[in-house]
């Protein structure tokens, strides 16, 4: 089963993306489930390093949108110190904005279940933008 766990301010268009998946058939064939901070008991203010350990540590993807390299704890910052071959990408929606465009949301989810089905290609490739 891969989780994935979902940024804090982009719930609403993951729960989106989500539908997409599941409109594919693609929750039927491939085990994979959606995560929210309150499912994992993390507070919507962990910072940027302690979320990407503590996905890191349980095996989740990170799925998230606008999270940078500002800061000495940012996520991008936290990837290029901490990330290793091993490690699990971070999924970033380029376009957050755009994903109750159908089109849009529909190549967002393919890329996703890709990433999923073949996880360890994506295994050191820090952050992933989709699509």
């Amino acid at each position: 089963m891969v989780a994935v766990l979902v940024d804090h301010n982009i719930e609403g268009q993951a729960a989106l993306l989500w539908e997409e998946v599941a409109a594919q058939g693609w929750l039927e064939l491939v085990e994979m489930t959606l995560i929210t901070f309150t499912d994992a008991g993390l507070p919507r203010d962990t910072p940027d390093r302690a979320l990407w350990r503590f996905a890191q540590e349980r095996d989740m993807l990170l799925l998230t949108a606008n999270r940078n390299m500002t800061g000495a704890d940012s996520l991008e910052r936290t990837i290029r110190e901490e990330s290793v071959p091993t490690s699990l990408p971070v999924i970033t929606i380029g376009r957050s904005d755009r994903i109750e465009e159908r089109d849009y949301r529909r190549r967002c989810a393919e890329w996703l279940v890709d990433i999923v089905l073949y996880l360890d290609r994506y295994r050191g490739g820090r952050r992933l933008f989709i699509p």
